[in-house]
């Protein structure tokens, strides 16, 4: 029997539908069933017939509250979604690793013996595959040459955190391969961050990862070095309400110094205050200093750090609302952040651009869904998507009228994934 006969069955097995179900829900197994069958046939193709195929997945995620608060040391609350990065891997037996991703005509190739940052790989697969090696490598974990072929429905720009997620991925396969599927979902986590700010240059903060890893709906403290991780309980649908991100357009990709001005105009406000991270720094006081930041800091900065304050605070409302059941609330909060990431945090358009496709968005959100649903920016900003909620009876209405701005296929309907990083063995 040839290997992707053995998939196909595998696949079809029940071991392997409720897998599916659980990630992607139980209308979506025939095309994911094909999906995983189609990088299966794939990677046979690219690698030959080999023994012990597996797959491995790894969630994108949606930021529910908390807009740039995790890098320093705030609250967010998040969810793993159903639109994931997911691989079919084998050991290869060597010390490089051969990753083909969809949409890419070259195979990404690392060598497992340098395991060096380099400024060349900064914002490259490479440099993410080589920096999770090497802190897994430097924790004590085992890691290996594999051959992967992988495929996303996480887009890039969307705001869902395609970054996180393949970040995620590879730590999961080499776990996977060479550990026995061992490492904390929060430790994961925090590898994947390392890689990103290490290898690939980008100031993130742990959000992004740690719903991602972790799964499911789930409230987060950065305040202490061990995040707090709080898993809730709320039924969106069953209270009748859709979650969606509609893509607006931009790329993330160029707009690095933008995010990174973020994290650090929020520590020149902390730091001019006798802290290093805003969280360290009382609010009240913060408030009070104002007067003394004026021209020590930039102006934004302290309209930001003012952000960061209102931002945690809505964050716990949020929590507590859903925990209490009161979907009202929940959406005045997230209206509210909204708001405040336009006028504060100011990362809904790059200054001086023409193209201010995510206000558009937001003021067409607020003209239907007003009173209704509830709509937010969503992920870092500039560029990428918004979040919204939207009563199931005017989900036709509302996905017709953002299609017809933002092109076809702009909603995206999402799904609460409860799983973060898993896998699944054919044999």
């Amino acid at each position: 029997m040839s290997l992707n006969t053995q998939a196909s069955h595998a696949l079809a097995s029940p071991a392997a539908i409720e897998f599916l179900t659980r990630l992607y829900g139980r209308d979506a197994i025939a095309p994911q069933t094909e999906r995983y069958a189609a990088l299966a046939a794939r990677h046979a193709a690219l690698f030959g017939e080999k023994d012990g195929l597996r797959f491995v997945s790894a969630p994108g995620r949606t930021e529910v509250a908390g807009n740039h608060t995790d890098h320093n040391s705030g609250c967010v609350l998040a969810a793993a979604v159903n639109l994931d990065t997911v691989a079919a891997v084998t050991p290869n037996g060597t010390s490089v690793v051969t990753l083909y991703s969809e949409g890419y005509d070259k195979a990404f190739v690392v060598d497992l013996n340098d395991l060096e940052p380099k400024k060349s790989e900064y914002e490259t697969t490479d440099g993410l595959i080589r920096g999770v090696a090497a802190r897994m490598k430097e924790l004590g974990y085992v890691i290996g040459g594999f051959d992967a072929v992988a495929t996303s429905t996480v887009f890039k720009g969307s705001g869902l955190s395609s970054s996180a997620a393949f970040e995620v991925l590879v730590c999961a396969i080499f776990d996977s391969l060479f550990n026995g599927f061992v490492v904390d979902a929060k430790l994961r986590a925090k590898i994947g961050q390392y890689a990103e700010n290490v290898f690939f240059g980008k100031p993130c903060g742990l959000m992004d990862q740690m719903a991602s890893s972790v799964g499911g709906l789930v409230a987060i403290d950065f305040g202490q070095a061990d995040p707090v991780v709080t898993a809730m309980k709320f039924d969106f649908g069953a209270a009748g309400y859709v979650p969606a991100v509609v893509s607006v357009g931009g790329e993330h990709g160029n707009l690095t110094h933008e995010y990174a001005a973020i994290p650090a105009e929020m520590r020149s406000v902390a730091e001019a205050l006798g802290g290093k991270v805003l969280r360290e720094i009382d609010p009240d006081e913060m408030e009070k200093q104002i007067p003394a930041l004026k021209g020590k800091v930039k102006d934004r900065a302290i309209l930001r750090a003012l952000h960061f304050y209102d931002e945690n605070k809505r964050v716990q409302r949020a929590v507590a609302a859903l925990s209490e059941g009161d979907i009202r609330t929940f959406f005045d909060m997230l209206v509210a952040s909204g708001e405040s990431s336009w006028k504060l945090l100011q990362n809904l358009y790059v200054a001086g651009s023409d193209n201010q496709e995510m206000p558009l968005a937001l003021e067409l959100s607020r003209r239907m869904l007003e009173g209704k649903g509830a709509w937010r920016i969503h992920g870092g900003g500039f560029a990428g998507t918004i979040l919204a909620f939207i009563p199931k009876d005017m989900t036709a209405k509302y996905t017709a009228a953002m299609n017809a701005v933002f092109g076809e296929g702009a909603v995206t309907q999402l799904m609460i994934r409860a799983d973060g990083a898993v896998e699944l063995r054919l044999n």
